[in-house]
């Protein structure tokens, strides 16, 4: 009688979790806690309760409030040998899974591993980011993970799952053909085909992993810069003209301002003006006086063809009329001596004062 007054006879079992990363809890039954017939079960939502008997997993509850009796309890009263049903309290283990999201988890490789590429060969690499995961399948975690344990959470299984990630990698790396160059500027497109391939590990020992995110792959620094150029590059994938064409004119920009006199200055401002893809050079050529004072456009019109004797008109060099009034022109005459073009009836050449004709 004694004993029978000091036992615990439990009416009702729940529990409302203390921390948000708790995989697995064991309800606290002290070694004189027994379950009543008829008690009251309530699990919580992003919860599943299970009954085990000697180590042995019986009955697995989902979210709501049971009544623990023969009719939903099968498997434990097979255990139990309860032919008729029972009427006297019964001890068992209790304990309650999380199947909420758990987030936030970090991975990252301990020690770089290896992995081949195409254009580098072989090369040694780190990887981390960050995952979420859920529990789908209660009885495998209990069964894989638990052990004899009471409970873990998040933190004690880390490593596990850590493990479980990067010892997968380098295969998944290899069977999805990504080289060094698409690892580092693809990373979106690698973690999701990293969270589907370890899925299938995830789910074998009953979780589901919910995102695999890829924060960042770290190489030898010759790799390192060779991506840097290669992706430089692709900025300027279309654009290389322009960006080719912006860089010689500044090339021809600084030559001409160290460039002394007027011929230097007009080589830069004609190759730089070619380059830019209008007028330029060719501008130059179409209009041989642009840029040129007064005095200079008036040597030019000389060397040319000289200008008519009745209207001033530039004439083309040899042309015997003027192609604006029609007036017939001279026939040139040049000093014997310095070449200059003489004045219609001069004796002395303006140029150099030598006497002409004779």
């Amino acid at each position: 009688m004694f004993g029978a007054v000091r036992r615990q006879l439990l009416k009702v079992i729940e529990w409302t979790p203390t921390r948000s990363d708790w995989i697995v809890h064991r309800f606290d039954m002290s070694s004189r806690a027994e379950i009543m017939n008829g008690s009251s079960l309530t699990v919580r939502e992003g919860q599943m309760a299970i009954l085990s008997k000697d180590g042995k997993i019986a009955d697995i509850f989902p979210p709501g409030r049971h009544r623990l009796e023969t009719a939903n309890l099968p498997v434990l009263t097979t255990l139990m040998n309860w032919n008729k049903g029972f009427r006297s309290p019964f001890v068992c283990e209790v304990h309650f899974v999380n199947t909420s999201l758990i987030t936030g988890q970090k991975w990252g490789t301990a020690n770089p591993f290896t992995m081949r590429d195409p254009e580098f060969g072989v090369i040694r690499i780190r990887a981390f980011g960050m995952y979420n995961f859920r529990v789908i399948d209660p009885r495998l975690v209990m069964v894989n993970l638990l052990g004899g344990g009471a409970e873990f959470s998040a933190g004690n299984i880390g490593g596990k799952l850590r493990s479980l990630i990067t010892s997968n990698l380098s295969n998944i790396i290899a069977s999805s053909k990504y080289s060094a160059i698409d690892l580092a500027t693809k990373l979106n497109d690698f973690s999701q085909v990293a969270r589907k391939q370890l899925d299938e590990n995830f789910k074998s020992i009953g979780f589901e992993l919910q995102l695999m995110v890829v924060e960042n792959i770290s190489f030898p620094e010759e790799v390192e810069r060779a991506i840097d150029s290669r992706s430089s590059i692709g900025v300027l994938d279309g654009k290389m003209g322009s960006f080719v064409a912006m860089q010689q004119a500044q090339a021809m920009r600084d030559m001409a301002n160290n460039q002394a006199g007027f011929g230097g200055a007009m080589m830069g401002m004609g190759m730089m003006g070619g380059m830019m893809g209008g007028g330029g050079m060719n501008a130059i050529q179409d209009d041989p006086n642009r840029g040129l004072g007064q005095r200079d456009v008036a040597s030019n019109k000389k060397a040319a063809g000289g200008s008519c004797v009745k209207c001033k008109a530039a004439l083309a060099a040899g042309a015997r009329f003027c192609g604006s009034c029609g007036e017939q022109q001279p026939i040139a005459s040049f000093c014997s001596k310095c070449g200059a073009q003489l004045k219609p009836g001069a004796k002395f050449c303006s140029g150099c004062g030598t006497k002409q004709g004779g």
